[in-house]
């Protein structure tokens, strides 16, 4: 339960220091719930599955958040490399 517990920080630390990529709280959220269904135990990975195991009524605001928002992408992937670097050296 511990090591479980210093995986769920180490995701909030990446989750806070990602969220200025996102213009809006609610995207901010959206993201960080797609993020954790993709890494939990959700049986399969598709829309519906993620959005259930996230406890959404539909996949609909994660496919607004893949399609139609605004966030930057590369820099988003570049602040995900930097945490990497950093925490693997």
């Amino acid at each position: 339960m511990t090591e479980a517990g210093c995986w769920a920080a180490e995701l909030e630390s990446v989750f806070a220091r990602v969220a200025g990529r996102f213009g809006r709280a609610d995207l901010r959220w959206r993201m960080r719930d797609y993020v954790r269904g993709l890494l939990g135990q959700a049986a399969r990975k598709n829309g519906w599955q993620l959005a259930e195991w996230a406890g959404h009524r539909t996949p609909d605001g994660f496919q607004r958040l893949l399609n139609s928002s605004i966030w930057d992408a590369d820099a988003l992937r570049d602040d995900v490399r930097a945490y990497v670097g950093e925490r693997l050296g």
